[in-house]
């Protein structure tokens, strides 16, 4: 699937520590509709079946409002799903073995901490990159911190389109200006919300802000 690198400007990555009564499909829906242009579904605790449909669902879902919808880490997922593609880590598998797998039609992005992990995920096949954390996070607890000099740089050496992740919210996304990015991967400062829809759209206005979009 190809896709205008415009669709990561606000990248949507699901958590279901805030679901309360809602569903999953229930918080991406708001999302999507207060401005998330892109989905990806981060699941660590359903077994392969409940994954499998509750990754249908979200295609489905992601496909209704034309948004792309990618799976993190794992592939056979993402393939049984039908999904657009794949979002890998540095201890997942390596890129172009995802490339490989999933053929040249699908997304595959990559998290990179370092200008020479993000040359050669591009050079191994990588659509796009994300950068982080940018600001301490308490959604991953073995994310490592990276300078904004550090993103800077990651975005002067590739070309295609880089992404930060990793405490972004409302109150700190300006900081990020001028740095290269094309967008911003959140997950509490919309998922954690009570207002999903309003808060996503208020994140894209400002995303569109800093992007120069």
């Amino acid at each position: 699937m190809r896709f205008d690198k415009k669709e990561l400007l606000l990248y949507a990555v699901t958590d279901r520590n805030w679901l309360g009564e809602e569903t999953l499909a229930g918080q991406v829906e708001k999302a999507v509709k207060g401005g998330a242009t892109f989905v990806q579904l981060r699941e660590k605790e359903l077994d392969g079946e409940r994954f499998l449909e509750e990754a249908r669902e979200i295609r489905e879902l992601c496909r209704k409002y034309h948004v792309p919808f990618v799976v993190n880490d794992n592939v056979e997922i993402a393939v049984r799903s039908d999904a657009d593609g794949v979002h890998v880590g540095q201890d997942d598998m390596e890129a172009g073995d995802v490339r490989d797998m999933l053929g040249m039609d699908k997304i595959v992005g990559v998290s990179v901490q370092t200008v020479e992990q993000a040359v050669l995920a591009q050079k191994r096949g990588a659509d796009y990159l994300g950068v982080g954390a940018v600001f301490p996070t308490g959604s991953k607890e073995d994310a490592c911190e990276v300078s904004h000099e550090t993103l800077r740089g990651i975005c002067e050496a590739v070309d295609i389109p880089v992404i930060a992740i990793g405490g972004i919210g409302a109150g700190n996304i300006g900081e990020l200006f001028g740095s290269g990015i094309c967008g911003i991967a959140v997950i509490s400062a919309i998922f954690g919300k009570e207002d999903i829809e309003g808060a996503a759209r208020e994140l894209k206005r400002l995303a569109e802000e800093m992007c120069g979009v």
